[in-house]
C-alpha cells in the first residue's frame, strides 16, 4: 500500500517534510557527498534549521560503504537519503541492502530514483524503500512535474511543505497540474513497456562505445564501479586533455563535461578530485556520454 503525490518541486521536498515531522525526537539525517545538488542544497537548509546532517563519503568506485553507513546511524537518526543511480558516473548504489539496514534500525529511507526509473527494474517492497522520488523529464515525460512514492505501512508521517486547499491529502496544497500528471503517467507506462528492450539496446551501444574508445585512445579511465552501474551513463577521464577542449573538437557528438544543473568548475568536478581521487596525471576533466532511447 502506498500514496503517490505529484509535485512541481525538486527531488527532496517531502523528505524534508518527514525530517521536520520527527524533529522533536530525531534530528539526524544521513546522505552522501555525491548526491544530486538539489538534495545537498536541501540538506544545507536543514542544517540551518538545526538538523544534524552527516554527509558520507563514497569509496573509490563511487559506491557507499555499508558498514560505515550502519555505524553512522544513531538513535536520533530519522532519515537516510541515497540516490539509486548517480547522475554523473552512473553507479548503482546497493539500494536493497541500504533499505533493509534502515528498516532494521527503524530509520526512514528515501531514494532519488530520477536516473533509475525507466532504466532498471525497481521493486520498492523488496528494497524496503519508504520514499522514492522521480522526475518526468528523465523518462521523456513533461518538464516541471515529478512524483513521490510514500509507503503507507509502516506509516510515514510528513509535515506539509505548503498549506492551502488541502489537495493531495493536505501534504501539498494547490491545484494538481492534471495535464502534467497525465503526461507523467503516460511516460511511466511507456517506460515500463520499453524498459527491457531499451536496457539491452543501451548496453550493446555502451559496450561498443567503451571498447572503441579504450582500444584506440591511451590513458583513459572509466570513473565508477565497472559492474554496479547503469551502462547508459559513461563517465571517462582522458589524460592531458581538458574537457572543454574536447567538447569544442567534437561538435557533432552529444556529450558534456559536467552536470547540466550547474557547470561551475568547483561544483562539477568535486566528486572526482576530492572523493574518487583519480590519478594525478589526469587533468581536471570529466566527460559524460549519455546513451538513451533516442540515441543511435
Amino acid at each position: 500500500m502506498f500514496w503517490l503525490f505529484f509535485y512541481i518541486l525538486s527531488f527532496f521536498p517531502f523528505s524534508k517534510g518527514v525530517a521536520r515531522f520527527y524533529k522533536a525526537k530525531k534530528n539526524h539525517i544521513i546522505t552522501t557527498q555525491t548526491e544530486h545538488k538539489c538534495v545537498l542544497d536541501s540538506c544545507r537548509i536543514m542544517e540551518a534549521e538545526g538538523f544534524d546532517v552527516t554527509y558520507l563519503p563514497v569509496k573509490n568506485n563511487g559506491l557507499i560503504d555499508l558498514k560505515q553507513l550502519e555505524e553512522t546511524i544513531r538513535p536520533d537518526t530519522s532519515l537516510v537519503s541515497i540516490m539509486t543511480i548517480n547522475n554523473e558516473i552512473g553507479v548503482k548504489q546497493p539500494i536493497k541492502e541500504i533499505g533493509h539496514l534502515c528498516r532494521s534500525k527503524n530509520v526512514f529511507f528515501h531514494t532519488d530514483a530520477a536516473q533509475a526509473v525507466g532504466k532498471i527494474p525497481i521493486n520498492v517492497s523488496e528494497w524496503k524503500v519508504d520514499l522514492m522520488s522521480i522526475s518526468g523529464h528523465k523518462i521523456y515525460g513533461p518538464k516541471g512535474v515529478g512524483a513521490l512514492y510514500v509507503r503507507r505501512r509502516p506509516r510515514v508521517r510528513i509535515e506539509p511543505l505548503q498549506n492551502g486547499g488541502g489537495q493531495e491529502r493536505g501534504l501539498r496544497s494547490g491545484t494538481v497540474p492534471t495535464p502534467l500528471a497525465v503526461g507523467l503517467g503516460a511516460a511511466c507506462e511507456i517506460a515500463q513497456q520499453e524498459l527491457e528492450y531499451d536496457h539491452k539496446r543501451v548496453t550493446v551501444l555502451a559496450n561498443r562505445l567503451v571498447q572503441k574508445i579504450m582500444s584506440q585512445i591511451p590513458d583513459v579511465v572509466m570513473n565508477g564501479d565497472p559492474d554496479q552501474r547503469y551502462p547508459g551513463c559513461i563517465n571517462l577521464s582522458f589524460a592531458y586533455v581538458e574537457g572543454e577542449s574536447m567538447l569544442m573538437a567534437l561538435k557533432d557528438v552529444a556529450l558534456s563535461s559536467g552536470r547540466s544543473v550547474n557547470l561551475e568548475k568547483e561544483y562539477t568536478f568535486f566528486i572526482y578530485i576530492d572523493i574518487v581521487k583519480i590519478q594525478s596525471w589526469l587533468k581536471i576533466v570529466e566527460v559524460i556520454f549519455l546513451l538513451k532511447r533516442l540515441k543511435t
